[in-house]
């Protein structure tokens, strides 16, 4: 009686452990056909060939139904083609999935390119919790505040921007702010910001190093 026990324990064992490697196996094949599945999504959409592209990224999704970085791959590639309703679905669900502050920013794009502001705004401000040290984040939340009318905070976004990163980019932008609302003081001061950030001897050591480099 203990010989059989012993003999069925045995092949429980064997069972398990041949059931284990195949199905490692099947996960480093389903892992190496994906990886040369984004091979060929990011060559395609380099050439704008779009639909080899979205069929790769399908191809991935069958593999992976869960896989929040090939829903918002697609996303943009619909956005690219401007099908926005199919972004939006896609952008949506790789939200779901991987709340990450690139995929609510895309979907704050859409819903901006799409006029649907209030939506926007949310995914905007979702995005900046989850990251905020990145300047574009805050410009493209300024930009949807200023459509929605909220002056002041649109304002207060467009300094965070400009405390990030202080380029002539964001200050042109906070300037035109300025302007526009009427703060002719803060206006003169940023303008003045411009002037010497564009004077400024450290660019210019900074081109001629680069032109140096570049001969």
């Amino acid at each position: 009686m203990l010989d059989i026990l012993i003999i069925a324990l045995v092949g429980i064992i064997v069972i398990y452990f041949t059931r284990q490697n195949k199905d490692d196996e099947i996960l480093d094949i389903n892992s190496s056909k994906i990886s040369k599945l984004w091979d060929i999504a990011h060559l395609s959409m380099k050439q704008n060939r779009f639909l080899r592209a979205e069929k790769a990224l399908l191809t991935i999704l069958k593999i992976e139904e869960k896989n929040a970085a090939a829903y918002n791959r697609l996303g943009v590639l619909y956005a690219k083609r401007k099908e926005y309703k199919d972004a939006i679905d896609c952008f949506e669900i790789a939200s779901s999935i991987d709340s990450s502050p690139s995929s609510l920013h895309n979907l704050g794009l859409i819903y901006f390119e799409t006029e649907n502001y209030e939506k926007a705004a949310i995914a905007f401000e979702q995005a900046i919790k989850l990251e905020s040290n990145l300047a574009a984040r805050h410009v493209a939340y300024a930009k949807v505040l200023e459509k929605i009318g909220n002056e002041k905070q649109m304002l207060n976004e467009l300094i965070e921007s400009v405390r990030l990163e202080p380029t002539k980019q964001t200050l042109g932008l906070l300037y035109k702010a300025y302007k526009d609302l009427g703060y002719t003081k803060e206006a003169d001061r940023t303008a003045n910001r411009i002037k010497k950030l564009t004077h400024s001897p450290i660019k210019i050591k900074q081109l001629k190093r680069a032109r140096k480099v570049v001969v």
